[in-house]
């Protein structure tokens, strides 16, 4: 990492942050290629049996892909709310290419993601794309007139939003990092960037401008996530707790560490911490004799009772 990524990380108030192995359990980098793999594994799995049963690709898209991707209508939504989250972890059958390709941009930017920013970003980052993805491709299907009549049809999956969102967080958080520094002054990440956007929006060119539509708004997400973080509001902040309390839901709680000051001064049953005793004398005895005689035995104090006591019980006198 250069001196200008350490110098926008002052900028930006980020702690200093130690290079994550992408084979590491606590890596959110390879967590994300993990739940990719996962679910691309189980439409694979599922679309072997489909085939087994001589059926086609078009049964298996609308019989099992639906179930993961992200309708564009929102009444067919509505009945399927979780693909908000499936679509961008999924790759259908079809598109292991897209799939890889999205694999191998998401390591190239959220490696240096992880670098400058830690690794508590990346995963928050991911999501909000995949969202704000979402919901711009909705929009585009219910306010451009000429794709309005397929709204019924149209359905997002794959994480090309997601990613966006990662590439263009990365680029704004340093837009002066560079490639292959050994080669004059190196590349700069904005190129890298560049190039991205332009194999991205050639794949989904066929595809109508909703899609296209879908990807700009995972990068606006990335955008929107540095300018906050700019100003001191981190949007991984609500989300890493919500997930930490998750999974800590069901621990148990840690037994409450003993206080030796608390022991000896505070936890002392039902006997009071500081009992005063007097030494017995005769001198003290006829004092409290007497005021019994003038006052009366209830008018002596607990004290002078137990004195009374102690000295009664006292064989010396």
């Amino acid at each position: 990492m250069g001196e200008t990524d350490r110098r926008n990380r002052n900028d930006y108030n980020l702690p200093k942050k130690n290079r994550f192995l992408l084979g590491a359990s606590d890596n959110a980098l390879t967590a994300l290629f993990a739940i990719n793999a996962m679910f691309f594994l189980i439409l694979m799995v599922i679309q072997v049996g489909v085939f087994a049963g001589a059926n086609t690709q078009d049964y298996f898209n609308s019989h099992v892909v639906q179930w993961f991707e992200m309708p564009a209508s929102l009444t067919k939504l509505s009945t399927r709310p979780w693909t908000l989250f499936t679509y961008m972890f999924t790759e259908s059958g079809g598109g292991i290419i897209n799939g890889i390709s999205n694999m191998i941009w998401l390591w190239a930017f959220g490696y240096i993601l992880q670098g400058m920013a830690g690794n508590d970003k990346i995963i928050p980052i991911y999501i909000y794309g995949g969202l704000l993805g979402a919901v711009f491709f909705i929009i585009a299907y219910y306010a451009l007139p000429p794709i309005v009549g397929l709204r019924g049809s149209a359905g997002l999956i794959g994480a090309n939003a997601a990613v966006m969102a990662v590439a263009m967080a990365t680029t704004v958080l340093s837009p002066n990092y560079r490639f292959f520094t050994q080669i004059r002054n190196g590349i700069p990440i904005w190129v890298l960037l560049a190039i991205y956007i332009l194999i991205d929006f050639a794949g989904v060119a066929n595809l109508g401008a909703a899609y296209s539509l879908s990807h700009l708004g995972g990068a606006f997400a990335g955008y929107l996530f540095v300018v906050f973080l700019r100003r001191g509001k981190d949007g991984s902040t609500w989300m890493n707790n919500a997930y930490y309390k998750a999974i800590h839901l069901f621990d148990p709680k840690p037994a409450k560490e003993k206080s030796f000051k608390e022991d000896i001064f505070y936890k002392t049953g039902n006997r009071k911490p500081y009992i005063k005793t007097s030494n017995v004398t005769q001198k003290r005895v006829d004092e409290i004799l007497d005021k019994i005689n003038i006052q009366g035995y209830n008018f002596i104090t607990d004290e002078e009772k137990a004195f009374l006591k102690k000295a009664s019980e006292d064989e010396t006198l």
